[in-house]
């Protein structure tokens, strides 16, 4: 059947890091934190702290807040909550009070990859679901929507989605089935005439599950081999890449 509308997440299905090649070991976030970032927040306390020491801050957040994540809370925390909860505790006054000055850019920086990529079929996928006249949107979990929205217009697909939901903007994250439908509500389609792609079975598949979703796909990514699918829902069907992807049509 002809889908009514497909939605899709970001990291993992539409895009993903070039690096690493081997995803980190459980309850270990990715230990590269931007440089642009570091070097942003040395400039806007003045060198009260020294690069190493924001690192190693900016790195011991990212863990606790991929643990904070791995709770499935419903609910998103914003970009001055995660500011406030994992990085600034411990910090001089001072350097507390500029950083907050910028929490927005500061997020920016923090969720944005230099090395994010299409995945493989992608834009022809994109493309091909456009011709055919079915809708598209994101639905994405993320500290920065705006960093996401950014990299698909600079490859040239953001002008294909008619709607792009990411949880900061919204105020909840998957698999809280409120995600999809602020999508299909946009896009005025029942969800249960929908197509739903993510890359995990504990947030996307879980929460096509919640949301009634018609049809759930399982795109496989680094994310998705560190899962135990007897835990989860198991998909309707699961592809490796967007020509795949697309096939099913």
């Amino acid at each position: 059947m002809t889908p009514a509308a497909v939605l899709l997440d970001f990291g993992g299905v539409l895009a993903e890091s070039a690096a690493p090649a081997v995803p980190p070991p459980a309850g270990q976030a990715d230990p590269i934190v931007p440089p642009e970032l570091v070097l942003r927040v040395f400039n806007l306390i003045t060198g009260a702290l020294t690069p190493g020491e924001i690192r190693r801050r900016l790195t011991e957040a990212a863990v606790a807040y991929a643990d904070w994540r791995d709770e499935d809370h419903p609910d998103e925390l914003s970009q001055a909550e995660v500011w406030e909860r994992f990085v600034l505790p411990g910090w001089p006054p001072l350097v507390q009070a500029r950083v907050r000055t910028a929490v927005p850019r500061l997020s920016y920086e923090w969720a944005w990859r230099d090395s994010w990529e299409l995945r493989p079929g992608i834009p022809e996928a994109l493309a091909g679901f456009t011709a055919a006249g079915i809708p598209l949107a994101v639905v994405s979990n993320t500290l920065c929507g705006a960093a996401h929205r950014d990299f698909l217009t600079r490859v040239g697909v953001g002008h294909l989605f008619a709607a792009q939901i990411y949880s900061d903007e919204a105020g909840v994250r998957k698999p809280n089935p409120q995600m999809i439908w602020n999508a299909t509500d946009q896009l005025g389609v029942p969800p249960s005439a929908c197509w739903f792609v993510g890359d995990s079975r504990r947030r996307d598949v879980a929460c096509a599950r919640r949301a009634d979703i018609g049809t759930a796909i399982l795109f496989t990514s680094r994310r998705t081999v560190t899962e135990d699918p007897t835990l989860w829902p198991a998909p309707d069907h699961t592809v490796d890449d967007g020509h795949t992807l697309f096939a099913l049509l």
